[in-house]
């Protein structure tokens, strides 16, 4: 009896061997060695059926022609990014970026999977099973490094190379006019206000515009450059010569209803100005690619105005 318990408990873990060896082998053809986060993984030559766990990679893929067979999504958005169009209507949900669910991963047969170490490191092993799986290290800080990193293992590196050659240019474009502004952003989250820095995605994207940031938002006393903490009290560190501000989750936009409808928000110069706007936070926070970057471009192009 105790036999026969030991070797039921050991199947699952069989099942998962086993289903990781086959899908991996029915890429077949042809493989590339890929440097990543986690070491190296050979992958398809083109690979065909592609699950991804983080944001960033459902821009790139979008951003490349391409769409993955299945995604994790946001825990506080569980739904596919609007800004991506239709492109993801047949892929389907594999659990959140910080939980993925490894049985629906499975059950699509991927070829390829992509992550963030920084999210997803503790799963790697138990994806790496199921089929070859790159990461990369970070998210945000090093969005340029992620699309270049992500389309290796796509196949598309000089594709991927001629959408950030054409962003950069473009955003040195539309940033020209607005060079003496200092441009504020800022964060609802479900519990707590954020004031976002110079090494966060949207604060590199307004840095390649070469538009400044309050002084307050260089987070100059930080080590970690991504975003420091806000309160009621303090908000007047939000302020700039625009602002643009957006909240994460439902929680997160009932907090930004009760902030923007106070007295110190309205004493804000930005808002006093009518050069505060309410912008796409799949866009300027969870987007963290090529597409959202442009994205971003086209709200500063829209509402800044230069100086007189």
């Amino acid at each position: 009896m105790r036999l026969r318990l030991a070797t039921l408990a050991v199947l699952p873990v069989l099942a998962v061997a086993a289903c990781g060896a086959s899908t991996t082998a029915q890429s077949g053809g042809p493989t590339r060695t890929v440097k990543h986060a986690m070491g190296e993984t050979k992958v398809p030559e083109t690979p065909k059926r592609v699950v991804v766990l983080d944001t960033d990679k459902l821009d790139t893929m979008v951003s490349l022609g391409l769409a993955p067979i299945g995604a994790a999504q946001a825990a506080e958005s569980q739904k596919w990014p609007a800004y991506l169009g239709d492109a993801l209507k047949d892929t389907k949900p594999v659990g959140t970026l910080q939980q993925p669910d490894l049985e629906a991963i499975m059950a699509l047969k991927p070829d390829l999977i992509l992550g963030t170490k920084f999210r997803q490191a503790a799963f790697y092993d138990k994806l790496s099973k199921i089929a070859p799986t790159v990461f990369t290290e970070k998210v945000g800080v090093t969005w340029k490094e992620n699309v270049k990193l992500d389309a290796e293992a796509l196949g598309k590196p000089a594709e991927a190379a001629k959408l950030m050659s054409d962003y950069e240019t473009r955003a040195k474009t539309v940033g020209r006019r607005f060079s003496a502004l200092k441009v504020s952003i800022v964060r609802f989250m479900p519990t707590e206000i954020r004031m976002y820095g110079p090494e966060s995605f949207s604060g590199i994207v307004v840095g390649d515009a070469g538009i400044q940031r309050p002084a307050a938002q260089l987070l100059a006393a930080q080590e970690d450059k991504r975003f420091g903490k806000l309160s009621q009290e303090n908000i007047a560190q939000a302020d700039g010569d625009a602002l643009f501000y957006s909240a994460y989750g439902e929680a997160a936009a009932t907090s930004q209803a009760e902030v923007t409808a106070g007295p110190l928000w309205k004493k804000l110069r930005a808002v006093t100005s009518g050069r505060a706007h309410v912008v796409d936070d799949e866009v300027w926070m969870l987007g963290i690619g090529v597409k959202a970057a442009n994205g971003i471009l086209d709200d500063l192009d829209k509402y800044l105005t230069p100086p007189a």
